[in-house]
């Protein structure tokens, strides 16, 4: 595959290293920072440019884009529309109005839109999945999910803080990998509750948001983003009739990442206890890539594309009480 990437920051050097691991070549990467996509550039020994548009004639097939939420879908759009794959970090945008169009334009041109949801990607999650679809924890019941941030100094002058760029604060923030998460595990869901509060940073957007979301069979998934942790953490437990699963840490200062089945025994009492521990270095940035060439060979949809960024952002709509149609 020839990858062009738009956005060379943190991020988008994560997504060179994985493609070019996979064996991808970059012959072109982006940004507004001439020297962060110089720097890139020299890293994937292609060529830089400032001008994004410049990546929708190049002669590349698909096209990573990591850059603030508030260029998300219009890049993504035109690189559609260009006949590019496009790998586009979640959020996808900052409202289920700008998804849709995205939507629409990757089901005309038969492209695959990807949504860097790289959290499915994490072995203890993939595990999870996995002891799910043997049926060994039952009847599903309900999701518990929890993701902190610890913050830093000057947290509330950065581009997350300001609703022009990031459409939101914590909830289209982390909230979005625990929704995204939820409904992997449960298909569909409708929200039932939702609290945005900003209780310390001083923001115009939320910095904590509790939301509870419903699946059609009744379980349901309560969740709450942070970004007032005082120290990074991540969990997120699944719960069934016959058992219960928690994955806790994502690694780095989220703590190692660790996976723990509890089974329920027939008598109850103590349940019968598995843990497995992932403490290597974090290889869902590789899954994932390798999941969007794996789509676009097979000509199918990806897992965690942008139909299902555009159903979270549909709940993210209606959890901040806005029209996002």
């Amino acid at each position: 595959m020839r990858l062009g990437i738009i956005g060379c920051g943190l991020i988008g050097q994560k997504r060179a290293q994985a493609a070019l691991a996979c064996g991808a070549t970059v012959p072109i990467v982006g940004d507004i920072d001439v020297e962060r996509a110089n720097a890139l550039a020299a890293r994937t020994k292609g060529k830089a440019t400032q001008n994004w548009r410049d990546l929708l004639t190049a002669d590349v097939d698909a096209v990573v884009i990591a850059t603030t939420h508030d260029f998300l879908a219009e890049i993504s759009l035109a690189c559609v529309e260009a006949g590019k794959h496009v790998l586009v970090e979640k959020p996808a945008g900052r409202s289920a109005k700008e998804v849709a169009p995205v939507v629409a334009a990757a089901q005309k041109h038969q492209r695959v839109v990807k949504v860097g949801f790289n959290h499915r990607f994490h072995p203890a999650m993939l595990k999870a999945r996995e002891i799910c679809g043997t049926g060994a924890l039952g009847t599903m019941m309900y999701i518990r999910g929890r993701y902190g941030h610890g913050g830093r100094v000057g947290y509330e002058k950065e581009w997350r803080c300001v609703p022009e760029i990031g459409g939101g604060g914590e909830l289209i923030d982390q909230g979005a990998h625990l929704i995204d998460l939820s409904r992997w595990f449960l298909g569909e869901l409708s929200l039932e509750y939702a609290a945005t509060p900003t209780y310390f940073w001083n923001i115009p957007v939320d910095d904590n948001c509790f939301i509870a979301l419903k699946a059609a069979g009744g379980q349901i998934a309560w969740l709450h983003a942070t970004w007032t942790e005082w120290k990074n953490m991540f969990s997120f437990e699944i719960v069934g009739r016959d058992g219960k699963l928690t994955i806790d840490g994502l690694g780095g200062s989220y703590g190692v990442e660790k996976l723990t089945y509890h089974k329920m025994l027939p008598g109850m009492g103590p349940p019968e206890t598995t843990t497995w521990e992932y403490p290597l270095p974090d290889t869902s940035w590789d899954r994932e890539f390798k999941e969007f060439v794996a789509a676009i060979a097979e000509d199918r949809r990806a897992l965690g594309d942008i139909e299902d960024a555009y159903a979270m952002q549909k709940l993210i709509d209606q959890a901040y009480g806005r029209d996002g149609t």
